[in-house]
């Protein structure tokens, strides 16, 4: 599963590429869908492209680094067979993912360095993921 986002340093946003805007969230295909509606998997590594791609804009700014361009990619690994219930001992959801900064700049590498641990530090979405939040499921009745 993959995700993919242009970064706008301008205008500090991170516009996603391809998803399925407006589609209803559905069954990936690997998991009985049809492919019409919006995986949850691919909604979260949407999720993360924006987030890291608007904290790379803003942290790129404030450290007066001038980007040429600017892409952020997700790529996660996911064994189906967990969320299907195939087998019993296959982990349910991403079991590893890789978020890459594509950047074109004159800035130096240390600066570069620099900017990648902050993007990873203050994105949201990155630090809720690696710190694993934890999750209380409420159900109610009307």
């Amino acid at each position: 599963m993959r995700a993919r986002g242009r970064v706008s340093q301008e205008s500090l946003t991170c516009a996603i590429e391809g998803g399925k805007p407006g589609a209803p969230a559905g069954l990936h295909p690997a998991a009985g869908g049809d492919g019409s509606a919006a995986c949850s998997g691919d909604i979260l590594l949407e999720a993360l492209v924006g987030c890291a791609g608007v904290t790379l804009a803003a942290v790129s700014t404030a450290m007066g680094i001038t980007l040429t361009s600017a892409t952020v990619t997700a790529e996660g690994e996911l064994d189906f067979r967990g969320t299907l219930g195939v087998t019993r001992d296959a982990p349910v959801g991403f079991t590893a993912i890789r978020l890459t900064l594509d950047v074109r700049t004159d800035a130096p590498a240390d600066k570069l360095q620099k900017l990648a641990e902050l993007t990873e530090r203050y994105c949201v979405v990155a630090q809720t993921l690696a710190k694993s939040a934890r999750i209380e499921t409420k159900l109610t009745t009307s």
